[in-house]
């Protein structure tokens, strides 16, 4: 039973990837035991020469979504206020360098984000 609960913990019962430059974040709302929710928000990025993805997870309950908004709103607004003049809705696109890689390589690669490990080879 505890394996049938560790599987149900990884698959998420929604999902929202958002593609930040060489960043790409997701939003995945997954189940408690006691059939309660949580989020995790991973930020992925690839590693520069490399085929795998360096992972940073935040957990987040729901007794702590104010409190988390709360202080996300306070230090954006305060970066809104130290930068008038960035237009924020619509920023500047970088360009970034892909060491090594190999844009025929690259074609079907999806970018996966279901593991903790950073060294998982099946990233």
């Amino acid at each position: 039973m505890e394996n049938d609960y560790n599987k149900q913990d990884r698959e998420a019962v929604f999902s929202k990837r958002v593609r930040a430059g060489k960043r790409t974040y997701f939003f995945d709302v997954r189940t408690t035991r006691a059939n309660d929710f949580y989020l995790t928000i991973t930020e992925s990025t690839k590693r520069p020469g490399e085929e795998r993805f360096v992972k940073h997870k935040i957990f987040l309950y729901k007794e702590d979504f104010k409190k988390f908004m709360d202080g996300l709103n306070e230090s954006t607004g305060y970066i809104r206020e130290q930068l008038p003049e960035y237009d924020f809705d619509n920023p500047p696109q970088r360009e970034y360098i892909d060491y090594g890689s190999n844009p025929e390589n690259n074609a079907g690669s999806t970018e996966s984000h279901t593991s903790t490990e950073n060294n998982d080879p099946t990233i």
